[in-house]
């Protein structure tokens, strides 16, 4: 940390942040337990205490001594890249936190830890009833802090940017106008076909959970993940990431019994999220700075994991011997076999489960129910037969039930409303990446079929994941490619893939 702060304010800066980073390191440590371990009892001390925290963290941010530092800092003129980098996150963050009064923070945290356990035993129970009161009131609160962060256009904007810096409604739009146009048709012509296999005997085939959480550590294992040293694996009914610090980052997974790709799927997916983590440049410790810049850049390195490895034949290839040791059952079938059956294509009612070309439209459905909820007046109650529309329109299909519907996801438990379009941001720019690495290193599938991944994770690490936070998300990008957005190469990887 001496080398790349010299600065004598943001030393001091750091030290008095320090503080604040404990706060959230403690909190996440209490996230994942809540999702990982806590028994169902323990929710009503868990949200109190994670609402104190969030307010105690609020108030060490905003203590007028704090602010006053980081505003001097900013007027320096002498300071590093990853300095300005520390002032332009703490700016924003102090901004956002003074637009919320201590009440409704303590209130928003306290909230969403009631309703992520009402969600978990509506979803398990198919009882839309159990969330529906906590839906409402997050709703509420979502709407109130759109208020308290102010926006030009729509309140949708102000909760978009918290995910995604700079993210606008229109931008959104933009976006899934284009999938629309230049996706659906590829998807229409996919469907129309006889090439690529709309369902596949594996997806039934029944497995046991410990010989699949062998498979899950062995792949990783292959990718270098540091398991009992820097990372672990655990169960959750939503698979996650949490980072606690550079050598402290944990993914989970889950096991049903069968359909096994989704459980490797999730556990690749997953990995992509935590080497991120655990790539970031260990003199970021304890910082504004550490950790991934924005939700769309981090989903970028998920569905890189998850997509351009983990649906790639050199990958079904790779794994064969592995599933054939654990799942004596999938030796009846050819590696080029496990290829198609990780890259069925149809319309289905899960999102985590969806193909690479219907992923998008899952969260365009997502995006539309969003900006109804907080731009127009609607009810918790109704959003269930809006959801079912619009599902049906895009994809054709129709949930029937609510836990393969309006239930599957708990972002919105979470009360992180907003956050969803951010998976379509890292979808496209997963392909975007895959183009610009096999400029620089050469095929990915050869690296994958040598079981080569350094090449890979140094090419990230290189272009993303050493800058941590110093850059907002549209400045990275121009570092790192050169580029924007352009959900072309997505398309592109689509036709190539599939056509």
């Amino acid at each position: 940390m001496i080398m790349a702060f010299e600065n004598p304010l943001i030393k001091e800066i750091l030290e008095k942040y320090r503080r604040m980073w404990a706060i959230h390191h403690a909190s996440s440590v209490l996230g994942w337990d809540m999702e990982v371990n806590m028994p169902k009892m323990g929710i009503q001390e868990r949200s109190v205490a994670e609402g104190e925290l969030s307010v105690l963290s609020q108030e060490l941010l905003l203590h007028p001594e704090f602010t006053a530092m980081v505003e001097k800092a900013a007027e320096q003129d002498s300071l590093s890249e990853e300095e300005h980098g520390i002032v332009r996150v703490l700016q924003r963050d102090i901004k956002i936190n003074s637009s919320f009064p201590p009440d409704f923070v303590r209130e928003l945290s306290k909230t969403t830890s009631m309703a992520t356990s009402a969600w978990a035993e509506a979803k398990e129970k198919g009882d839309y009833d159990k969330f529906a009161p906590w839906l409402d009131n997050i709703m509420e609160l979502t709407k109130k802090a759109a208020d308290y962060l102010g926006y030009d256009k729509y309140p949708y904007d102000a909760l978009l940017d918290l995910f995604e810096e700079g993210l606008t409604t229109s931008d959104v739009e933009r976006i899934f106008s284009k999938i629309e146009t230049d996706l659906k048709p590829v998807l229409d012509k996919i469907l129309a076909g006889d090439k690529v296999p709309k369902e596949h005997p594996l997806e039934k085939l029944k497995y046991d959970t410990p010989a699949m959480k062998e498979v899950n550590e062995e792949i990783v294992r292959m990718f270098g993940f540091p398991l009992g040293e820097r990372s672990r694996i655990d169960i959750s009914p939503h698979p996650f990431t949490t980072e606690f610090g550079v050598n402290d980052v944990r993914i989970t997974t889950r096991y049903e019994g069968f359909d096994f790709k989704r459980s490797i799927l999730s556990t690749v997916h997953e990995f992509g999220h935590a080497l991120y983590e655990l790539q970031q440049n260990p003199e970021f410790m304890f910082t504004p700075i550490i950790g991934g810049v924005s939700l769309g850049i981090h989903e970028s390195q998920s569905r890189f994991w998850e997509n351009i490895i983990g649906r790639s034949m050199e990958f079904a290839e790779l794994i064969y011997p592995v599933l054939k040791k654990h799942v004596p059952e999938v030796s009846q079938y050819t590696p080029e076999e496990l290829y198609w059956y990780f890259n069925t294509v149809r319309p289905d009612l899960i999102r985590t489960e969806a193909d690479v070309v219907t992923y998008n439209f899952h969260i365009l459905v997502r995006f539309k129910i969003e900006k109804i909820m907080i731009n127009e007046g609607i009810k918790a109650k109704d959003l269930p037969e809006l959801w079912n529309e619009q599902m049906e329109a895009l994809l054709g299909i129709k949930p029937k039930n609510y836990a393969e519907g309006i239930l599957q996801d708990i972002h919105w438990a979470h009360g992180t409303i907003g956050y969803f379009p951010t998976y379509t941001i890292g979808t496209l720019l997963s392909a975007q990446f895959a183009d610009y690495m096999q400029r620089d290193i050469g095929s990915i599938g050869n690296y994958v079929r040598d079981r080569n991944f350094e090449p890979i994770k140094s090419w990230l690490r290189e272009k993303i994941h050493r800058y941590g936070s110093i850059y907002p998300p549209k400045e990275l990008l121009k570092r790192s490619i050169g580029e924007q957005l352009n959900a072309d190469y997505f398309t592109e990887y689509v036709k190539k893939k599939y056509l």
